[in-house]
């Protein structure tokens, strides 16, 4: 008899339907027990995107809440834990938000998102307008979080959205005669995205007013739980907070819950079969360092797992790009001067680089100086550490191949847009190609090679090497309106690097490039044109009719190149 075989939870956030409906599922419900024994009043998690942190919630919320399902945590590690089920399984009223989505061109959009989150979550608990063990003030009170206005919209006033989180807990606990339990997923997107946008100010002094009241002053709550990227500086949300634990990327407790394990990524690739790509996926996914734990991001595990499961032959893809904007890496790089460039470049290459890391910050600190993007780097998961601290110094690294990938994508076009600044020294560079001017030609290039930040992806084979230099020039030439650019195009025996047609002037220009090993800049210049030469590159040129062809062999290395040519 063949068993089928668990599904993977692609996107699936929800611990009820991953249980239930014959998901692959990865144990992490030693959380509970780790977050009872080591109980706090508020315990704030902080990873980068697409670390479980929502499953984790999810899961939380199913355990505490009344009423849930038991049987959804059979065989599961927490369910050793007798005397912790028994005291804390399915009793308390939970209230469990997610922040992600409170967002807005200005302040007034974003808290009226803001209210829709917390008028849905009241929803859930409609009994609370007829419990006869509220008054009728208290009925009225959890009327107006749920009150809609002409525009169907949720009406709460300002000082109801503020006291809301309270309140509601308060009506729980009076109604089921138990405290309540609060979740709050993502706790610090609305402060991202008021910075962003111009109303970081107001939505800092509203999630202040809102938290302190919900997790300060609020004899209501049995406990909570945050989640977020970063640690917001405690003076700036969670003033006066006592009992407040944050766990973040440099603790080791927690370490293993956030992310996959190198162990439980071996389990689950022997479960599909698919331990011929554990290489690879260590390769790209991996890296990452949490406390003393090296962990692997999920997301992009269980993606490429359920790549291969309909492809076979699938390569890697870098799926974590798309999941949220990368203006971090742009912000960066636009910042920085030569040093922090040099540092950049030696990152890619695979190395390290040592700097103090200031894990609580405001947003309002993060543009001031480079050091705080070094952190947010950091943080949100682009660099991870490796070896000890040592005196205040955190080592540095790009994680794996995916994130390296980040790195230099967002390089590219953060230099493509460089170059359109000065469209007279585009212009001029571009010219001289149609001019047959290898001497500016170098010059220029040589001129735009130090300007740009190396990227020499140390993960790609030495032959490919060239495609960095590759990709410099197909960036330059997007910007002549006239001409007709072609890349890796068939033409003759084979595909030509780059070639342009400039019809209003009847030429044609065929380039290739040559990664120059050890500086043998003579060597693969002369490469290149026979290249050229032996595979006819040019035939394509000569059949759109160009009357004037030039064939030019490049040879780069690091920030140096050396420029060839011939005419037809």
């Amino acid at each position: 008899m063949i068993t089928e075989l668990k599904k993977l939870p692609m996107g699936i956030e929800d611990f009820k339907r991953i249980r239930t409906d014959n998901f692959y599922y990865i144990d992490k419900t030693g959380l509970i027990r780790d977050l009872l024994k080591n109980i706090a009043y508020v315990t704030l998690f902080t990873r980068p995107r697409r670390f479980g942190k929502t499953l984790t919630m999810s899961m939380l919320r199913y355990f505490f809440e009344t009423g849930s399902d038991p049987s959804l945590f059979d065989g599961l590690e927490i369910a050793k834990e007798k005397e912790l089920c028994g005291q804390y399984m399915g009793k308390f009223p939970v209230i469990a938000i997610s922040l992600k989505d409170v967002t807005g061109r200005n302040f007034e959009k974003a808290k009226s998102n803001l209210r829709s989150v917390i008028g849905d979550e009241a929803l859930r608990f409609q009994f609370l307008a007829d419990s006869t063990a509220l008054s009728d003030v208290e009925r009225r009170q959890y009327g107006a979080l749920i009150e809609l206005n002409e525009q169907k919209e949720y009406a709460m006033s300002d000082g109801i959205l503020e006291k809301s989180l309270t309140t509601l807990s308060h009506l729980l606990q009076k109604h089921c005669g138990t405290n309540t339990v609060l979740l709050i997923d993502e706790y610090d997107v609305p402060l991202d995205k008021a910075y962003q946008s111009g109303y970081y100010d107001e939505m800092t002094d509203l999630i202040r007013r809102m938290f302190g009241k919900a997790l300060k002053t609020n004899d209501s709550l049995q406990l909570a739980v945050l989640t977020g990227c970063l640690r917001i500086s405690k003076e700036s949300i969670f003033t006066g907070l006592n009992n407040f634990k944050i766990i973040t990327i440099k603790d080791v407790l927690y370490n293993e819950y956030f992310g996959f394990t190198d162990a439980e990524i071996r389990e689950m690739l022997a479960y599909y079969d698919k331990m011929d790509r554990y290489d690879m996926i260590k390769e790209w996914y991996d890296g990452y360092r949490f406390g003393d734990l090296e962990v692997y991001c999920p997301w992009d595990v269980v993606s490429y797992c359920h790549e291969l499961k309909m492809n076979p032959n699938a390569n890697p893809q870098n799926y974590w790009v798309n999941t949220s904007s990368n203006d971090i890496i742009r912000r960066f790089v636009s910042m920085a001067k030569q040093s922090t460039r040099n540092e950049i470049e030696q990152l890619i290459e695979g190395g390290s680089i040592r700097k103090k890391i200031h894990q609580e910050l405001t947003y309002r600190d993060l543009d001031s100086k480079i050091d705080n993007l070094w952190s947010l780097l950091y943080t949100t998961g682009y660099l991870t550490q490796r070896g000890q601290e040592e005196n205040g110094m955190t080592e540095l690294v790009i994680p794996n191949r995916e994130i390296n990938w980040i790195f230099v994508e967002q390089i590219r076009e953060w230099f493509n847009e460089e170059v359109s600044r000065d469209s007279q020294k585009l212009q001029s560079f571009c010219r001289a190609f149609e001019e047959n001017d290898t001497a500016a030609i170098e010059e220029g290039f040589n001129a735009y090679l130090r300007k740009t930040i190396s990227i020499r992806d140390t993960y790609t084979r030495k032959e490919m090497k060239e495609n960095f230099y590759h990709g410099i020039l197909l960036g330059i030439f997007g910007n002549m309106d006239d001409w007709d650019i072609q890349s890796n195009a068939e033409s003759g025996e084979g595909y030509s690097d780059i070639t342009v047609e400039i019809e209003s002037r009847g030429t044609g220009i065929v380039i290739e490039l040559k990664y120059a090993e050890n500086a043998a800049f003579d060597a693969a210049c002369r490469e290149a044109l026979q290249q050229i030469r032996d595979r006819n590159y040019e035939e394509v040129l000569i059949d759109d009719g160009m009357k004037t062809i030039r064939r030019y062999g490049i040879a780069c290395y690091k920030k140096r190149c050396r420029v060839v040519s011939e005419a037809i």
